[in-house]
């Protein structure tokens, strides 16, 4: 089985090449900038150049079209923006490639409630978020076939160590959690 990170709006970092080490597998990164080491300054950096130049929707359509060359199932593991290009491309036919997902903080979900995963998705979500209820979309995708819900009492980004939000017990936790999932 393939395992593959999908990055947040940093792209590829020595953060995100830290969990694939901690994973103790063989582990792909895939990003929105096509492995270019980006260096942002900031979230706010980051989050700008990712809007302006790539957006959610492209970036789930490349997640669509390199899933579709792989040649083994695939598990998938993403954060933030990637967590919901993983969640966008999770009705897709070509999802069949796909053995299962986790996805951290993927507050974009909200924007597509009505998506019916093909695959098993495990949704770990942040303790709040300032522009929605974290709550309330957990009650709406409660039930969902193949999905399983998760609140954290870390924020957005714990996971991350590049972000204000980084929590270092809660990135052990999930890190724990991520290897019992790729064995």
């Amino acid at each position: 089985m393939k395992v593959l990170i999908v990055s947040d709006i940093f792209g590829k970092t020595d953060a995100l090449k830290k969990i694939a080490l901690a994973l103790s597998c063989s582990v792909e990164i895939f990003d929105p900038y096509h492995s270019e080491i980006m260096n942002f300054r900031d979230e706010k950096q980051a989050y700008d150049y990712f809007s302006s130049e790539i957006g959610l929707e492209k970036y789930t359509q490349a997640l669509l079209d390199h899933i579709n060359e792989c040649h083994e199932p695939v598990y998938l593991i993403g954060f933030s923006v990637g967590a919901a290009a993983i969640w966008n491309i999770s009705n897709h036919e070509m999802a069949n490639k796909v053995s299962k997902a986790t996805c951290f903080y993927g507050s974009q979900i909200r924007n597509k409630k009505l998506v019916k995963p093909r695959f098993l998705i495990d949704l770990v979500f942040p303790i709040s978020e300032h522009h929605f209820s974290v709550n309330e979309l957990i009650v709406g995708l409660n039930g969902t076939d193949k999905v399983s819900i998760r609140q954290v009492s870390f924020l957005h980004g714990f996971m991350n160590k590049y972000s204000e939000n980084f929590d270092q017990k809660g990135y052990e936790q999930e890190i724990l959690l991520l290897r019992e999932n790729v064995i």
